[in-house]
């Protein structure tokens, strides 16, 4: 099948283009900007001489339409509202990595988003792509998670599903690399800032906190809200999502692990660390695991879960594609196989 990348020149969409290069299944068809037209994409980008030399077009719908059954928006949010029906109403399958069609009601978009949100029929078809828990075989059109929803809701899934926690207890403490932020140039984001530092940012007022709560509400309807911080690291990629809840019974780390495993058994992207064990940021770097460990504190009966990810690819790219490959019924790891980098 062939593929195009709206807004491949952004770090997510360059993330797909190396993914989707070593894609069994797919060609690149197009790649598309709204600057840069007719450039070469390896002249902007060096890193992707003899990988892909396709040169950068304007967005011509028509065009695309003609020549693509799958299109990715790796656009900033305020794109895609406008622009996936018409992909939609020719066929295609459409995986929207912006925030534009991730909230299933659209008068709160404008709240977190500060822009009108798509119609209401857009959203009725749209799917949530958390690609361990939420089926999109057959789908036409998908809300790729963001990257703190993904470390967030993958760490919390087991315990809200099996309705061990009190759901007033939870807090979540995540923190992400530089690349979260995107490449538009901003004084919190320059090397002088970040290095050395440790940055708390959007303190309740995250865009990420309302997919979250949405999702976590369909697993356990009698959550009311959670504790959500983030915090920005002097690394280039990964987050690690550190959440503590208050156990309803007394249960051990053991027990508390061993449910996770049954959970996530089949899920192959998800990697369940041995008691003892919590996971780094630097073991998913490069790949498309989230990796969880969890320990539990005798004393006060809390539960803490570390999950970490390369918000660029689980958080972004990567977890596109395994959307992708489920609803076109590829094999769910097709272009994914690859370990993560070391050291």
């Amino acid at each position: 099948m062939k593929v195009s990348i709206i807004g491949a020149t952004g770090y997510s969409g360059l993330e797909l283009i190396r993914l989707l290069q070593s894609h069994s299944k797919v060609t690149i068809q197009s790649l598309h900007s709204y600057s840069n037209y007719s450039e070469n994409i390896a002249y902007l980008y060096p890193h992707l001489k003899d990988v892909c030399e396709l040169s950068l077009e304007s967005v011509d719908i028509k065009k695309i339409c003609q020549t693509s059954q799958i299109v990715f928006f790796a656009t900033p949010s305020g794109v895609s509202k406008d622009q996936a029906a018409a992909f939609i109403k020719a066929g295609l399958i459409v995986v929207d990595l912006s925030g534009d069609l991730r909230l299933e009601n659209h008068t709160s978009y404008k709240k977190w988003y500060n822009f009108d949100g798509a119609s209401q029929e857009l959203l009725t078809q749209a799917v949530y792509g958390l690609a361990e828990w939420n089926d999109v075989t057959n789908q036409k059109l998908i809300a790729n998670p963001g990257c703190y929803a993904t470390a967030t809701l993958l760490a919390l899934a087991p315990l809200l599903i099996e309705d061990i926690l009190h759901l007033d207890s939870i807090v979540v403490d995540a923190k992400s690399g530089v690349s979260g932020a995107g490449k538009t140039p901003n004084p919190s984001s320059m090397y002088t800032e970040t290095n050395d530092n440790l940055t708390l940012y959007k303190v309740n007022q995250h865009q990420h906190i309302p997919e979250i709560m949405q999702q976590l509400k369909k697993w356990n309807p009698s959550i009311e809200n959670i504790q959500f911080s983030t915090t920005l690291i002097p690394v280039t990629r990964g987050i690690l999502a550190t959440i503590y809840g208050k156990l309803k019974s007394t249960l051990t780390t053991e027990e508390v692990v061993d449910l996770f495993q049954k959970a996530y058994q089949d899920k192959p992207f998800v990697r369940i660390q041995e008691v003892g064990n919590l996971p780094t940021i630097k073991q998913v770097v490069g790949s498309n695991y989230c990796d969880i460990g969890i320990s539990v504190n005798p004393v006060t009966n809390q539960v803490l879960v570390v999950a970490t990810i390369d918000n660029l690819i689980k958080g972004a790219a990567g977890q596109a594609i395994q959307n992708m490959n489920q609803a076109a019924g590829f094999p769910l790891n097709t272009g994914l196989q690859f370990s993560p980098l070391y050291p």
